[in-house]
């Protein structure tokens, strides 16, 4: 059985993924409660390291590059609150820690 995880929806509530960075957004002209923020593009990632889902961009609270492991909060408040730029923000999706490895229990489903 494979764990796989499932994009934020009204029905799914779940919005804390793991994501690789695969690149960076540049962008000249943004929101103001965007500035001196980077934006990643992230791919979420299964347990086992599979890409999962679609390409998601988000605000980074952490400094994090490409090719790191994050973890991403994929709720809007959460991501609005979690880069400290207040909750009027325009935020879906933020990068809140890096990786540096997960440890499963023996038998978890993945």
């Amino acid at each position: 059985m494979n764990f796989t995880y499932l994009p934020a929806t009204p029905r799914n509530e779940e919005a804390m993924l793991l994501a690789r960075v695969i690149g960076e957004v540049v962008a000249t002209v943004k929101h103001p409660t965007h500035e001196e923020r980077k934006a990643l593009l992230v791919q979420p990632v299964t347990l086992d390291g599979a890409d999962y889902g679609p390409t998601l961009v988000s605000l980074d609270s952490v400094d994090a590059g490409v090719g790191d492991l994050v973890l991403v909060t994929a709720e809007g408040y959460s991501a609005m609150t979690s880069v400290g730029r207040g909750t009027q923000a325009p935020i879906d999706s933020a990068v809140i820690g890096v990786v540096d490895r997960v440890d499963l229990l023996p038998g978890s489903p993945r």
